[in-house]
């Protein structure tokens, strides 16, 4: 007689739609900037995560990581687990620089990269990965860095 156990997988799902759109990188950072504190954005940086469905209406948003001053981790295995739970099909990466510097290191550029892969391998789109503070971002879609 076989006593190994395996542990059983359950998945659930309730969604609560948000009826925004998001049409272009001005509406990601108006709802980005909607869920982050903005007395600590200058302190910390920090990694969120807006969730979409196919009619780009919001789903979802995670709050990936909290770091330091210059740095924090974002985990794309973490990640992209959270977007095949909630059945997401679009994805926007958005983190802030807390030193309002909104041009991206090269670990910025390396992450997105690397998110992007890893995003078209299960047939989900990034649709952007922002770098915000209080009055601006930059997007790596409006500047074709994809």
């Amino acid at each position: 007689m076989d006593n190994h156990k395996v542990s059983e997988i359950q998945i659930s799902y309730f969604p609560t739609i948000i009826d925004t759109v998001i049409s272009d990188s001005k509406s990601s950072y108006r709802i980005a900037l909607s869920y982050w504190n903005l007395n600590t954005i200058e302190i910390f940086e920090e990694v969120k995560v807006i969730f979409l469905n196919n009619a780009l209406k919001v789903i979802g948003f995670y709050n990936l990581s909290k770091g330091g001053i210059s740095s924090t981790v974002v985990d794309v295995r973490l990640l992209l687990s959270i977007a095949l739970k909630s059945v997401a099909t679009h994805i926007i990466l958005v983190h802030n620089h807390p030193s309002t510097h909104l041009k991206p290191s090269k670990a910025d550029m390396d992450i997105t990269q690397k998110l992007k892969t890893a995003c078209d391998f299960l047939d989900i789109k990034l649709l952007d990965h922002l770098i915000i503070n209080k009055e601006s971002y930059f997007s790596f879609a409006d500047e074709g860095l994809f």
